[in-house]
């Protein structure tokens, strides 16, 4: 469990993904350099961004890390297109990346089911506590369900 001055590791996953990026644009072909790879670059900073925005801001977390599945799967949708492009200057290269982008997407996916599906210890925070249910009274023999 990460502090809250920490950041959680999707936060740590999601800088060496941009990190990885740009050293990869950096090595494309100057026709591909300032169009795909600025797209590339710019998605992968708008992911990074974003992820730091759902860990600091509590009140909207839910809708930020939804936004952020969305943006993650942009980022993949890019990442494909220099491939088709073959604006990479090696298949290693883009498996690396997508790899990094799927595994990202993995952890915020994690997340964002956290908040739609409570798990059993924290359902019981979210409603007003109920007694267990009867299986059998006096009235009834043991062995008839009602």
């Amino acid at each position: 469990m990460t502090s809250r001055y920490q950041p959680p590791p999707i936060i740590k996953a999601a800088e060496f993904l941009l990190v990885e990026i740009e050293k990869a644009v950096r090595q494309f072909p100057r026709y591909h350099r300032y169009q795909v790879g600025a797209d590339l670059r710019r998605q992968a900073m708008t992911v990074y961004s974003n992820a730091n925005r759902a860990w600091s801001d509590r009140a909207r977390q839910a809708e930020l890390v939804a936004q952020l599945v969305w943006d993650i799967d942009a980022l993949k949708q890019h990442l494909q297109l220099a491939k088709l492009l073959r604006a990479f200057n090696s298949f290693r290269r883009f498996e690396m990346l997508i790899r990094l982008a799927a595994e990202l997407g993995a952890q915020a996916g994690g997340w964002k089911r956290r908040f739609s599906t409570p798990n059993a210890q924290n359902a019981q925070a979210n409603r007003v506590a109920q007694c267990g249910q009867k299986l059998s009274t006096r009235a009834t023999p043991a062995g008839v369900n009602p």
